[in-house]
């Protein structure tokens, strides 16, 4: 392949100082996390037997995210990231080892969860804004969308093998699903401990008492670009409509009548989606229109959720989570670029934290949402409702937001964070 003028070629980008262990990272890291999760849904939903129990749930891991959100990005943006990163993954690391002491204990109340829940939500909510700056801040000049196309690929790949393996774990026993969720988020720990950022940003003493100002930074200066704005609250909107995957384990059971097994790559095909996007753009990003492309892959992922919502044949399921991944994972790729080349640095944590709200903890939020509608207006309804929400959403976006509409290449968006 030709590369264009200008741009690094993906084994220039892969050999860069300091990728390669963050890359590492975000495998096993990813593995751990994306294992957990899925056994976590299962054995709450096993335990009550209730769609809106898988509602609590993403509620619990949400509400951390919203309300230390001044204060998470405040933390990213003054000390070190990469230490602050491994603060929060071993908060991370001790909520897989509750979770797995409690599992021993043939649990029959998920109320236990839900409290862990919390906790793992707080450690999240200090891992984000930390953590994503970090490819931004080590990735060689001009290569920062090859660098998050390699980070995407790395995380997708991993969020197939986690849900894939969670399967066969679970069904031998929840504790050791969370046990091995425990030991690979240690390892993610050890692997971004070797992460070296630079010197110039490990020397920065930020001295001065932190105000309410610079707080709310991060919501200012999202306000006030309307393209980050807009696209920071599609996806909000998007994932909240469309968190179909937060009923999987009720899909699985009632409407495709599968196993555990069956439900943990019925989890994968999700990452399987993503992952071959993922690869795909690491060797041939998204490079013109830009703006549509995010647009078009969102209206994309409301009708593969419809058809999720629609069938009752397993493998058309499958499908159907694979191409809404595939979907999501171009919108996660732009959004990823976008948001790093019109934020300052000084500012990335802040913004972070927001976007994690508004994107990251959106998954939770989302989860809430098709718990509580689906216990009131079944699974079936939830899913196909959410999807023609979503599509609705991308074509109000298109009128709505014509800064974000004519993005036509990263590259006309670099001058807005000097």
């Amino acid at each position: 392949m030709t590369e264009q003028p200008g741009t690094l070629s993906a084994r220039e980008v892969i050999t860069s100082r300091g990728i390669r262990p963050l890359l590492l990272s975000s495998v096993v890291l990813t593995i751990g996390v994306m294992l957990q999760a899925a056994a976590l849904g299962k054995h709450v939903y096993d335990i009550t037997d209730s769609e809106l129990s898988i509602g609590w749930l993403g509620l619990a891991e949400f509400l951390p995210a919203a309300a230390l959100v001044l204060v998470t990005g405040t933390v990213a943006d003054r000390l070190n990231r990469k230490k602050v990163s491994l603060f929060a993954q071993g908060g991370e690391l001790l909520c897989s080892l509750l979770l797995m002491w409690y599992a021993l204990g043939d649990p029959t109340s998920a109320t236990p969860i839900y409290v862990i829940a919390v906790l793992f939500g707080a450690s999240r909510a200090f891992l984000a804004p930390a953590l994503r700056p970090i490819a931004a801040m080590i990735a060689p000049e001009g290569g920062l969308p090859r660098v998050i196309a390699f980070y995407s690929a790395t995380w997708t790949g991993a969020a197939i093998i986690g849900p894939a393996v969670s399967g066969f774990l679970y069904a031998v026993d929840p504790a050791l699903a969370y046990g091995v969720a425990a030991v690979l988020i240690g390892g993610g720990m050890f692997s971004l401990s070797l992460v070296t950022l630079p010197p110039v940003v490990e020397s920065e003493v930020k001295s001065e008492r932190p105000t309410l100002r610079d707080a709310v930074e991060g919501l200012v200066f999202i306000r006030r670009t309307p393209v980050l704005l807009a696209a920071i609250s599609l996806d909000l909107f998007a994932v909240l409509f469309g968190g179909a995957v937060a009923l999987l384990p009720v899909i699985a059971e009632e409407q495709l009548k599968v196993g555990d097994v069956a439900y943990g790559w019925l989890r994968a095909a999700g990452g399987i989606g993503a992952a071959i996007m993922a690869v795909f753009l690491a060797f041939r990003p998204v490079r013109r229109h830009v703006g549509r492309t995010l647009l078009w892959v969102v209206a994309v992922f409301g009708a593969a959720t419809i058809v999720l919502g629609t069938t009752k044949v397993y493998w058309i399921a499958f499908v159907a989570v694979l191409v809404a991944f595939a979907a999501d994972m171009v919108s996660v790729f732009i959004r990823s670029s976008l948001v790093p080349l019109v934020t300052p640095d000084d500012k990335r944590g802040r913004v972070s934290a927001v976007e994690n709200v508004f994107i990251g903890a959106s998954n939770e939020l989302g989860a809430f949402e098709s718990g509580a509608v689906s216990s009131v207006a079944g699974t079936p309804a939830t899913v196909i409702g959410g999807g023609i929400a979503t599509i609705a959403i991308a074509g109000l976006w298109w009128v709505a937001f014509p800064s974000l509409r004519n993005v036509d290449r990263f590259e006309d968006l670099e001058d807005r964070a000097e």
